[in-house]
């Protein structure tokens, strides 16, 4: 009997799934990322989101911030974006290059991405997009863990990729590196938690 070789899914495959799946596709397999995420993994996107947009929109930055649902394809060098085989789900993307935005997501990788684990599946932001996004160059990768009230910070560097990453707690001020003057005080979100 010959073993089945698994179907390698693209984003022209992802595009024909329901408009309501929740789900990401890393190299070409699809991972349901249901159920919905807590009340705290909400609020702490919230809190993030309205942090980082008030500095960009009052510095006056050419960036843009969204939250999940909100696709990011990750395409290869001269790669048709159909047939990408990485379309990602992150909590919160910042996009400089306002080129890669369509009116479906974003086409290449955001400067900065932020997850907020979930307690499910923490391997996925840990490992899984971790590999992804040093793989496709994102520049600044922040990992926000509620349950064990940590933050890795990963800074993407071209020689050698992402170094090893500074870990703060939910009592610190985390600098962004993405920008110049922005930090961001976890003590605050914690308050509201």
């Amino acid at each position: 009997m010959e073993a089945r070789i698994p179907k390698i899914y693209t984003y022209a495959d992802y595009l024909q799934l329901p408009e309501d799946a929740r789900v990401e596709l890393i190299e070409g397999v699809i991972y349901d990322m249901s159920p919905a995420p807590s009340r705290m993994h909400q609020k702490i996107v919230v809190e993030l989101t309205t942090t980082i947009n008030n500095y960009i929109k009052s510095n006056k930055k050419p960036c843009e911030i969204y939250t999940a649902p909100f696709d990011v394809v990750l395409i290869e060098e001269g790669q048709d974006e159909k047939q990408a085989i990485n379309v990602v789900q992150p909590d919160i993307s910042i996009i400089c290059d306002k080129k890669k935005l369509t009116d479906k997501g974003c086409i290449g990788a955001p400067e900065m991405i932020i997850e907020v684990v979930s307690q499910n599946n923490p391997a996925h932001d840990y490992i899984r997009k971790l590999n992804l996004y040093t793989q496709f160059g994102v520049k600044e990768y922040w990992i926000v863990n509620p349950y064990e009230q940590n933050i890795f910070v990963y800074v993407y560097h071209p020689e050698t990729g992402y170094s090893y990453p500074k870990v703060y707690t939910f009592n610190d001020k985390v600098k962004v590196s993405l920008f110049e003057d922005l930090i961001i005080d976890f003590a605050q979100i914690k308050e509201v938690l």
